[in-house]
């Protein structure tokens, strides 16, 4: 195992490489003065940076995006806390059927979800409505805080919560003083994942966005179809910086290794 060491750390450098050059070579891309996808090799410029602030399309679709990552992370979120704590200390016969149900977003293709959430926003006049897409996000997301919460839950030391409840502490007060607090990183981890996932979603928000309601994703698939140039490395760019701040506060709050596996 020892001899084996070195190309096993190699082959593991070498799969980290391949799936971040991409990445870092659309941030140097972003970087260009010139007019075209080319990578600076002698002078760097925030030419393309600027342009994406004076836009005012992407700018919206921005808003749009981190207002509705918001909206969604936070309904998920609320919905996994009490989900999460009747799967894990109840034992009922549909216990098993609402696991799945909860998780099922996972299973399904978001191409599937998008058409069939479109046809049943038409059907019942929501289409282009800015709360539905909520709602429709919320739908996607919250198998991603649910498993981080149940993660939470599963490990619960609750002596704290008979000790409570022995003395006199009423249920809301046992949940908001004791319970709640003990399992706040998972809660928070839940929501930071939830919210990343629905700042990044493109497949699904392509079906159910309205002219008024376009994401940032979106917006950039559209801009993609029309023109190539340095504006698209730079939205690329600043996409990934806020993406990796969520994730390196999530690693902080929660931890990464144990987001793993939670959703594992």
């Amino acid at each position: 195992m020892q001899r084996n060491g070195p190309f096993a750390l190699a082959f593991n450098a070498l799969v980290v490489l391949f799936m971040l050059a991409p990445m870092v070579i659309v941030c140097i891309v972003a970087f260009t003065p010139e007019s075209t996808l080319t990578i600076p090799t002698r002078d760097f410029s925030l030419r393309w940076f600027r342009a994406v602030f004076a836009h005012p399309n992407f700018m919206t679709s921005f808003w749009n995006s981190v207002w509705l990552a918001l909206a969604s992370a936070s309904i998920a979120t609320a919905v996994s806390v009490p989900a999460a704590i009747a799967l894990t200390r109840y034992d009922f016969r549909a216990r098993g059927f609402l696991n799945a149900l909860f998780l099922s977003p996972l299973l399904v293709p978001h191409l599937v979800l998008g058409v069939a959430l479109l046809r049943m926003f038409t059907l019942i006049g929501g289409t282009g409505s800015f709360g539905w897409l909520v709602l429709a996000h919320s739908l996607v997301v919250t198998p991603y805080a649910l498993r981080l919460v149940v993660a939470a839950l599963v490990g619960f030391d609750r002596s704290a919560e008979h000790a409570a409840q022995s003395l006199g502490a009423r249920p809301a007060t046992v949940f908001t003083r004791i319970t709640l607090p003990m399992i706040l990183p998972g809660v928070s981890g839940g929501w930071l994942l939830a919210f990343i996932n629905s700042f990044d979603e493109v497949t699904m928000s392509i079906f159910v966005t309205s002219p008024a309601t376009v994401t940032l994703p979106v917006r950039m698939y559209m801009y993609a179809t029309e023109s190539i140039d340095p504006l698209m490395a730079a939205v690329s760019a600043l996409t990934i910086a806020v993406t990796a701040a969520a994730m390196f506060l999530l690693d902080r709050v929660y931890g990464l290794d144990r987001v793993l596996i939670g959703r594992g």
